[in-house]
């Protein structure tokens, strides 16, 4: 077996996606300078929520997770991954045609579904105008998705990882150059979307073609092993129908407080930073390697790829998670606060990130835990844990609203997100020594703890010494900067003497990658 380097592999989707990640800040902070928090911003956030919102079913959701397992053992096998990837790639472009054109005829009822308090408002008309004319992004993000694991599967995740970047730089252009010319900034920045989509399809499908794998369509067709996807994928489509959800429960109480869905969506943008760079390299390395190795009967592999998951998710998503509570308003006012987003409009946002920063670490070690299951093509028990983590976050979102308001939302959120860590592990403890920790991960995880605690500490105290600077237009960049770099230079020098972690592991995984 050619093993994916699981380390080299992290830091290829990690990297990549970081500069996804600041683009898309730049972008963030460009929409709420621009649109703030009014009509048309909470129109463009329910309208772009709607492709992505299905695409957890058909791209890096249910269809993904049971084709990358399976893709992945015929080419380890040596069997004909190609065709295998080719029907799945025609059975599931056609079956989105076909929804993209019912949900164009359904948009009203689904902007409902998202977000029925703008029910005779301006955002409810804008919101389905701006839906039609981002829907068809969902047939092209999913086919790239799809590519996209065929080329993880095959240990390149280069090209993958990049593709989210083109999503933020045409965002950013469009939106410059409507500015620019006197145009309307959000139609411009809506549609932007299914431009991206096709740039994001294009360069996957370029980049299968040059690693071996022409992946053309063609008229579908059932076969014995689109059925057996299709089944495999059907209760992970239904859990990830779930966790969709649980995301409607907190835009539907949002949407009942004024410029809530606003709030929640810039929290959400700056907690997806650490979630994303970290959760989503883990989720599309950790599960073709498993499934290798599952296929090669390697469980003493299996158990070292999980434990290295698990410790390098951990030692960067727990002081991440630390900075969001410790310090989210001085990062929230410096980051967006500007134009039409005012110190209102920070605050309330700033509790979100805290809470939303809470559930950080919850979020990451459910990627780190589901392909466990996915690799063998177990997709019941997640469908199970998610109704559970369901429940848990309406009951929380819906009874709590009367109560605190918006924030229930992002409460509702965390607690369901601890929920399903817990049941992942609870049904994970029969699966043998491929899911059990290894004796460096529990030695290393009371370090990583200490580290992270004594950042906290550094970063709570300099963000109360630095607060006058962060409020001054001319030096908060610097100010921020400098925040950020004493966190940065704690944890690490921290973690250094403590053992948390060793630098010549990355060294050595970076010549690997080169």
């Amino acid at each position: 077996m050619q093993p994916i380097r699981l380390l080299s592999g992290l830091l290829t989707v990690g990297g990549w996606t970081m500069v996804s990640r600041v683009l898309g800040f730049v972008r963030d902070i460009l929409i709420a300078a621009w649109l703030g928090t009014g009509p048309a911003h909470q129109a463009f956030v329910v309208a772009f929520s709607l492709p992505n919102l299905f695409r957890r079913f058909f791209a890096e959701g249910a269809f993904n997770m049971a084709f990358v397992p399976m893709f992945s053992k015929r080419l380890e096998a040596g069997e004909d991954a190609q065709s295998f990837a080719r029907d799945a790639f025609s059975a599931l472009g056609g079956l989105l045609i076909l929804f993209t054109l019912a949900a164009q005829a359904a948009m009203p009822w689904l902007v409902l579904a998202m977000a029925s308090g703008f029910r005779g408002q301006e955002q409810f008309d804008l919101a389905v105008f701006y839906g039609r004319i981002a829907f068809p992004y969902i047939l092209f993000i999913s086919l790239a998705a799809l590519l996209s694991g065929v080329l993880n599967a095959a240990g390149r995740f280069a090209a993958a990882a990049a593709a989210p970047v083109l999503l933020n730089v045409l965002f950013i252009a469009a939106m410059a150059g409507a500015a620019t010319l006197g145009g309307d900034v959000a139609l411009a920045l809506i549609w932007a979307v299914p431009v991206a989509g096709v740039a994001q399809m294009a360069l996957v499908w370029w980049a299968a073609k040059e690693a071996g794998f022409r992946i053309t369509p063609h008229l579908p067709r059932l076969t014995p092993e689109l059925r057996r996807l299709a089944i495999i994928a059907a209760p992970a489509a239904l859990a990830g129908g779930v966790v969709q959800v649980n995301l409607l429960i907190g835009r539907q109480v949002a949407s009942y407080f004024d410029s809530a869905v606003s709030w929640l969506y810039n929290a959400d943008r700056l907690y997806q930073l650490p979630l994303g760079v970290v959760a989503i390299a883990i989720g599309v390395v950790l599960l073709p390697d498993l499934s290798r190795r599952l296929r090669a009967d390697d469980p003493e592999g299996s158990r070292d790829s999980f434990s290295r998951a698990a410790e390098f998710s951990l030692i960067l998503t727990l002081p991440a998670a630390v900075a969001l509570v410790a310090i989210p308003l001085p990062l929230v006012s410096v980051l967006f606060e500007r134009g039409a987003f005012g110190p209102a409009d920070s605050a309330a946002t700033a509790l979100a990130v805290a809470v939303y920063g809470a559930g950080l670490p919850a979020f990451v070690m459910q990627k780190v835990l589901q392909p466990l299951f996915f690799a063998r093509e177990d997709t019941r028990r997640p469908f199970y844990y998610a109704l559970a983590a369901m429940v848990v976050n309406a009951a929380v979102a819906i009874g709590l609203a009367p109560f605190v308001g918006y924030i229930a939302a992002a409460w509702g959120t965390t607690l369901a997100a601890w929920a399903m860590v817990a049941l992942l592990w609870r049904g994970s403890r029969g699966m043998g020594l491929p899911a059990r920790l290894d004796d460096r991960f529990h030695r290393r995880l009371p370090r990583i703890v200490l580290a992270s605690g004594l950042m906290g500490a550094v970063l709570y105290g300099a963000g109360w010494a630095l607060a006058p600077w962060l409020t001054m237009a001319t030096v908060r960049y610097g100010a921020l900067a400098l925040l950020i770099g004493l966190g940065i230079v704690s944890y690490f020098g921290a973690g250094q003497l403590l053992g948390a972690f060793r630098w010549s592991e990355f060294r050595r995984a970076m010549r690997r990658q080169r």
